[in-house]
């Protein structure tokens, strides 16, 4: 007669353990321009090129907008809005405010919620905002030391708050503004422990910086530009998360540009200028692992500024 084994002795017994399934791989689409390739185009996560525009410019900002087209700039005054079928249907061309006789170059600019955009121009050392029509319906001056058309920014982002976040390249500083262009938070970068030194390679060395996004919990994320390095601050100045220019294993940081704060927490750091024995887009995790890299000089080249991971679920911060 068989005998029938207690429940609890079947619990007991071992079991067949299926051999755990790899981790899915991390792949992405990609929006970016690289002046050195005359380019701004979409790859896709099988390399393949998607789309490309010609856009001859040195691209340092790139938004693909809810209607699927994507605002960028095609000369350094000259913003505009591309549709798939690679037509501008809408442009603002930047022209030296009353009284300054100097260049005017654009670095940074954002669709706004309200359909209005808002537009960085440095040498006016304003950012304005934009109907439509092309009205300027809002100015916010900036304070510089001295106008300086290709220095005084690059990234900008109007907060949810609606004050406005702004990396002065000449000063080393992200500066958060209010809407009247007064100064309500300030985080000037350091050299740390290495000098100065020139070059917009892995060998060059300041405080250039190149951009900046205020994270939910307060604290401002900062691309060091030739810093390079990204670091969390908080309100208070004190770094609470930071990625160093040779801490990624294989990696080594050059001019530190685009950031993309993605849903799961992940960032994707522009490694630009690095050459080519680096990736020019990485992402990491908090606890600094690289889950994934793009390193594509067919289609770009050393200068990609400005990139866009495309298709992710969820809310972006960029």
């Amino acid at each position: 007669m068989r005998r029938r084994l207690p429940a609890l002795a079947l619990f007991l017994l071992p079991l067949a353990v299926a051999p755990a399934a790899e981790p899915a791989k991390v792949t992405h689409r990609v929006l970016a321009a690289d002046q050195s390739k005359g380019k701004l185009a979409i790859i896709g996560a099988d390399g393949a090129v998607e789309w490309e525009f010609v856009d001859k410019h040195d691209v340092h900002d790139l938004h693909l907008l809810p209607n699927g087209n994507i605002l960028t700039h095609t000369s350094p005054t000259t913003t505009v809005e591309i549709n798939p079928k690679k037509e501008i249907v809408w442009k603002y061309e930047s022209k030296p405010k009353e009284g300054y006789k100097g260049r005017v170059e654009v670095h940074a600019f954002q669709r706004l919620a309200d359909g209005k955009t808002m537009i960085s121009e440095s040498g006016n050392s304003r950012i304005i905002e934009v109907a439509a029509d092309g009205k300027i319906v809002k100015e916010i001056p900036l304070k510089v030391a001295r106008s300086d058309a290709h220095r005084d920014t690059r990234m900008v982002r109007k907060l949810e708050s609606g004050n406005y976040l702004v990396c002065q390249e000449s000063l080393g500083a992200v500066r958060e503004y209010d809407d009247k262009g007064e100064i309500v938070w300030e985080y000037k970068l350091e050299l740390g422990d290495r000098p100065r030194s020139g070059g917009h390679g892995p060998e060059g060395h300041g405080v250039e910086v190149y951009g900046a996004v205020r994270l939910p919990n307060g604290n401002t994320l900062i691309a060091g530009g030739n810093n390079n390095r990204v670091l969390e601050v908080t309100k208070e100045g004190k770094t609470v998360w930071s990625v160093d220019q040779k801490e990624l294993p294989g990696i080594t940081l050059a001019w530190v540009t685009t950031l993309q704060v993605l849903p799961n927490g992940n960032v994707v750091i522009g490694n630009c200028h690095a050459g080519p024995e680096n990736p020019q887009l990485i992402e990491v995790t908090r606890d600094k692992k690289v889950v994934w890299t793009f390193k594509d000089f067919k289609n770009f080249g050393n200068s990609l500024a400005s990139a866009i991971v495309l298709g992710v679920e969820g809310k972006v911060i960029r």
